[in-house]
């Protein structure tokens, strides 16, 4: 508040605010030249806050902003809501009841593919099935066999095909394990005891093992049945991390008492002899003062033997989305990347105008600085050969002195280089979360 106004929420302001209309564009002007071995669709997600009443940035309605490339042009651009049933039947993302309603997905935080489907997903509830073109097919529920809500991040083992996820909420079970074949189907469902109902957001997987967050911020009846987010940080709440068999149960599963913090994303894990590495993006608190401590990269090594864990800060650059090349998923990797980030405050979360590449072997750090007032979103890898680095990262970049967006591709190898390639787009693109490529 100021002088007794009410100050807009951060969430309908700058490139945050939703775009009114779906456009679509065909062969758009490209300025350097496009990978010719990039052929596919640029999808990513985000919420679209349109509708009045939205109590938060998270809660908006989901909308896909894709991209499709083919043999160095940009054929089309095209924006469209994921069609769910919120927007169907025009149901407030505010309204405590969505939160029983497995149906009512805002799908706005993730897409991946898996089996022969796009999943638009959000962690609350069932995932969307969506099209290569941006249409909606409809809830996903796997055959009536899912009956909790899917995290928007499962995680797909390049190796065999698997797609690992799991569900949380605020009743018993507040987190079950779910591991589906690679021919999508789910063939395992196990409850993971925790302490209670936390906002679990993402977990990791090595090529043996899955690991469990659960960390402090926890479930709020008060703040949710006021229409506000269901989730706070709790001081009181221990901090551990959970290792499990990826094909075991509850029985094999050892938890590692870390120091409090909260993790939105991990970069990456895999095994490493008898311990488990974790990297991620790391806040020591989170939504005390709304985003007011931005995340670093930290690497926990978790010693099975021992029950011990040890963290490290690996870089001070302030980070979030990190990703890796999706290979190396599970595997010892050399190479993440991630966007950079300024430190918050109540007033929202703060992009930074950097994309960086994190070196871990050699502790060194290059990047692709966009400029004052340019913001990138999240850095997707696109491989292009079969080194680990052999490829180009995809994303969007807003330019806030025009007011405008533009669709980026850098060569992964060498990012202080710049775009090598860049196509204007018909509208502004706003802040989302999480994209993927799709190769044909």
């Amino acid at each position: 508040m100021a002088d007794g106004a009410r100050r807009k929420s951060w969430w309908l302001e700058g490139n945050f605010a939703p775009v009114e209309q779906e456009v679509e564009a065909l062969d758009l002007p490209v300025e350097g030249a496009l990978p010719p071995e990039l052929s596919g669709v640029f999808m990513r997600t985000g919420p679209n806050p349109a509708r009045a009443a939205t109590a938060h940035w998270f809660l908006g309605d989901g909308m896909l902003h894709g991209l499709r490339l083919e043999r160095g042009k940009a054929r089309w651009y095209r924006n469209r809501y994921v069609d769910t049933k919120l927007r169907k039947e025009n149901i407030l993302p505010r309204d405590p009841a969505i939160f029983m309603d497995k149906l009512a997905s805002t799908a706005n935080t993730n897409i991946v593919r898996h089996a022969g489907r796009i999943l638009a997903l959000e962690e609350a509830h069932f995932p969307y099935e969506v099209t290569p073109e941006l249409g909606t097919v409809g809830p996903i529920d796997f055959d009536g066999k899912l009956k909790t809500a899917l995290t928007a991040h499962p995680k797909i083992c390049p190796e065999t095909g698997e797609m690992l996820a799991f569900g949380y909420g605020f009743v018993p079970p507040f987190l079950v394990y779910h591991r589906f074949d690679a021919a999508g189907r789910l063939v395992q469902s196990e409850e993971i005891p925790v302490g209670g109902p936390t906002m679990i957001h993402d977990f990791s997987a090595t090529r043996t093992k899955v690991v469990f967050m659960d960390l402090p911020i926890v479930f709020d009846l008060e703040q949710a049945m006021t229409g506000g987010m269901p989730y706070r940080w709790s001081d009181d709440y221990p901090a551990r991390l959970g290792v499990m068999p990826r094909e075991g149960t509850a029985k094999d599963l050892q938890w590692f008492s870390i120091p409090s913090c909260y993790v939105f994303h991990p970069l990456n894990a895999y095994d490493e002899g008898e311990t488990v590495v974790v990297d991620v993006a790391r806040y020591e608190k989170m939504w005390v003062k709304g985003f007011d401590e931005p995340a670093r990269l930290h690497r926990f090594r978790l010693d099975l033997p021992g029950g011990r864990a040890r963290g490290e800060t690996l870089f001070d650059e302030p980070i979030e989305f990190p990703r890796i090349c999706d290979a190396y998923a599970g595997l010892k990797n050399r190479f993440g990347y991630a966007v950079t980030t300024h430190a918050g405050d109540d007033a929202g979360f703060k992009l930074g105008t950097r994309i960086v590449k994190f070196d871990l072997d050699r502790h060194a750090v290059t990047g692709a600085e966009f400029g004052r007032g340019r913001f990138p979103g999240e850095p997707v890898f696109a491989a292009a050969g079969y080194g680990e680095d052999d490829g180009f990262l995809l994303t969007f970049v807003f330019d806030a002195g025009r007011n405008a967006s533009e669709f980026v591709a850098l060569d992964a190898k060498n990012l202080s280089a710049g775009p090598v390639a860049r196509v204007p787009l018909p509208q502004r693109v706003p802040f989302g979360f999480h994209g993927a490529w799709f190769a044909d």
